[in-house]
């Protein structure tokens, strides 16, 4: 359903944008988590480990492929929001024709580099190949990464949240579903897993696209209208490629901070790991309201409403601050159960570890969710500089008071790293925002 943000409570728009956001990401979190199980069971801790040494090189690519439709997002918005709906169409088309070449680029470089690309991560060799013929199979499927990612933007950018999401979940469960048929019972191996993944994301584009050439004409695109704009290219690339990078900054953070860990033992690595899995599930709400806010800030910038502009940023800070609250009493609440679910046999001191953490990283989940509702208007904005800078702030600290920290104070320290991180990056937005009150875009 298409939502327009100029017009109508601004709550409710945020809140029926956002829900449905956070909804389909735990769902994927979920997912990804029994995926990873039915792999490990069936197969081996050798495909489990290809899969696992594969994911940093697969997260690489989705990032690319997500910025630049982001950018691609942030404009359609705004061109909405104006009422040129020429325009939004325009936009569309040019990320479309852009996305054939580069995801086809994308694929056969994959393709052609899997290997060396594996050698160079230091990939132990008795699992060189099969992460070789896995990765190889992702790559296939960069396309319909691409143009599932390309039209849930473009649907995000009218203000539909809940359709792309509806599809992504249904071909997850189909993933799941055939990988228990095909892995669990027939036995098959690591190429089925890839397989499974690149059908579900195939299926994904497919049905996005019969959804907006049935519902949704105002980004339905005649063949004659499949042109690439080279103004709009030039923008979309401009604002995609800054995001691209802001984005790559934390894997590559969380590779540095893992450097850091591992020199502390297998229990601490063990603790560490559990706790990441549990602040993806914190995080990932404070993501969805910022996207909210991206799409509202867009839509209303390009209709030139900058009181609803700044009303619907302290709405989306109040929320990004109202989740804190509840996440922060359920997680101080069950931090002993919720790492019970990570280990089993005695394990008490990794349980202990890990609590530890939450205890303290309960409290600090305010910074990101203040960070993130920052982000997301700077993005709505058009300022993706400032997101690059801000994220650059946070990683490059992070990472350096982890590795000053952690061997003083153990996985606490990555907590006190974490928080000294994002101060830092409010420190210089917190300003920048008062700025961008002067001068509009």
């Amino acid at each position: 359903m298409v939502r327009n943000m100029t017009e109508g409570s601004i709550s409710r728009h945020l809140l029926a944008y956002a829900v449905p956001l956070i909804l389909g990401n735990l769902f994927q979190l979920t997912y990804n988590a029994v995926d990873s199980i039915i792999v490990g069971r069936y197969i081996g801790k050798e495909a489990l480990a290809a899969v696992g040494t594969a994911s940093p090189v697969m997260n690489m690519i989705i990032l690319g492929i997500s910025g630049i439709c982001i950018g691609a997002s942030v404009l359609m918005s705004n061109y909405f929001g104006a009422g040129q709906l020429d325009m939004v169409k325009k936009e569309m088309a040019t990320t479309a024709v852009f996305g054939v070449y580069f995801s086809l680029i994308v694929a056969a470089l994959g393709i052609g580099t899997a290997r060396p690309l594996l050698k160079a991560l230091c990939v132990p060799e008795e699992i060189l190949d099969i992460a070789s013929v896995y990765l190889k199979i992702i790559f296939l499927g960069a396309p319909f990464t691409f143009f599932y990612n390309a039209i849930a933007s473009a649907l995000k950018s009218v203000g539909d949240s809940k359709t792309p999401l509806k599809f992504l979940a249904f071909c997850s469960v189909l993933n799941g579903v055939l990988d228990i048929i095909f892995i669990g019972g027939f036995r098959f191996g690591i190429i089925c897993s890839a397989v499974t993944t690149v059908i579900a994301e195939a299926l994904s584009a497919i049905l996005c696209v019969i959804y907006v050439y049935r519902r949704i004409p105002q980004l339905q695109l005649s063949l004659g209208e499949f042109k690439a704009d080279r103004e709009l290219l030039k923008q979309t690339l401009q604002y995609g490629s800054v995001t691209a990078l802001q984005q790559s900054c934390q894997p590559i953070g969380k590779l540095l901070i893992q450097g850091a860990v591992n020199p502390m033992g297998v229990d601490v690595m063990a603790a560490f790991n559990a706790v990441n899995k549990i602040d993806a599930y914190a995080f990932t709400p404070e993501q969805s309201i910022s996207h909210a806010m991206t799409t509202f800030v867009a839509q209303n910038s390009g209709a030139g409403k900058e009181e609803r502009i700044r009303k619907g940023f302290r709405i989306g800070m109040a929320l990004e601050f109202c989740y804190w609250i509840v996440i922060c009493i359920v997680v101080l609440a069950l931090r002993v159960p919720l790492m019970r679910l990570f280990v089993t046999g005695d394990a008490a001191h990794i349980v202990a570890l890990g609590s530890s953490y939450l205890g303290i990283m309960a409290l600090f989940y305010v910074f990101p969710g203040f960070t993130n509702g920052m982000q997301g208007y700077f993005r709505g904005r058009k300022r993706m500089k400032m997101t690059l800078l801000g994220t650059f702030i946070q990683t490059s600290l992070r990472v350096v008071f982890v590795h000053v920290l952690v061997p003083k104070m153990g996985l606490k320290g990555v907590a006190f790293a974490c928080a000294i991180g994002w101060s830092m990056m409010l420190a210089v937005e917190i300003p920048y925002y008062f700025y961008t009150l002067r001068q509009p875009s």
